[in-house]
């Protein structure tokens, strides 16, 4: 069996920055424990493979671990294989997927997500999420994610976390955020270690949670973000009711092969 792999950089216009995924087409769904075999030789955030349906496509994300329920950097670069190397003929692509149905169009040079709004919600106590992070910040909110808001983004550029503890804690990933500046509304990072992503280099599901709370406090529906990972990323997001836009530009890298 031979399986086409597209690698593709998101969040980024040139290679070598964004977060890489792996984009694995399929005519039929492979078993679960081949897709995580893939997922685990890839050996990247994340991992997607879809199956044509008759009103679009089934996505599934994969990260070296687990299956995961949402994520935007792979949809992004499945979008951006599906639109340059499948040749499809319309503005928009839906994807079925656990998070119910998503949608990825042309937004000029970019790639906009229809995602759902995960609005978090502040918790009482901040020690477990400052001993993780080895900083305390000024207020944590938790949705999927814990969200550990700080002053500004040299604290979070500063930050040396500790995985074991940020693996102990009892959301599924850890965000640390700040305002931005120059232009830039908001900076983030993003810790998964479950996952087995100690650190993801630009995290679309996170804008879900990061999109309503910045919104809310900056009191505007446009924003410009950064992702402060070593790789970097940026995304262009808007709050739209109980969803949200997050778009980005992509940047192909390698084209090849699985053998089974």
């Amino acid at each position: 069996m031979r399986i086409p792999l597209y690698q593709v950089d998101a969040f980024t216009s040139h290679p070598f920055a964004g977060n890489a995924a792996a984009v694995c087409p399929l005519e039929e769904w492979l078993d679960d424990a081949m897709l995580q075999a893939i997922a685990n030789e890839n050996n990247l955030s994340e991992t997607s493979f879809y199956v044509p349906e008759e009103q679009g496509f089934h996505l599934r994300w994969f990260t070296p671990m687990m299956e995961i329920d949402l994520a935007g950097h792979p949809t992004l670069a499945t979008a951006w294989v599906i639109f340059h190397r499948f040749d499809w003929p319309l503005d928009a692509i839906d994807f079925r997927t656990k998070s119910g149905k998503l949608t990825v169009s042309h937004d000029g040079g970019r790639l906009a997500m229809d995602f759902p709004s995960r609005p978090p919600s502040p918790i009482p106590s901040i020690d477990a999420v400052a001993a993780a992070l080895g900083a305390r910040p000024v207020e944590v909110l938790a949705a999927r994610d814990a969200l550990a808001v700080f002053d500004n983004e040299a604290d979070v550029l500063a930050l040396r976390p500790d995985m074991n503890r940020i693996a102990a804690l009892d959301q599924f990933a850890l965000i640390a955020t700040a305002p931005g500046k120059n232009g830039t509304d908001f900076v983030s990072r993003f810790f998964a270690p479950k996952a087995g992503v100690p650190e993801d280099p630009v995290t679309g599901s996170a804008q879900t949670e990061l999109i309503p709370y910045w919104a809310e406090r900056l009191g505007k529906n446009k924003l410009f973000a950064r992702q402060v990972s070593k790789r970097g990323g940026e995304l262009w997001c808007e709050l739209r009711g109980d969803r949200v836009t997050i778009a980005g530009h992509c940047a192909p890298v390698l084209e090849g092969t699985i053998a089974l």
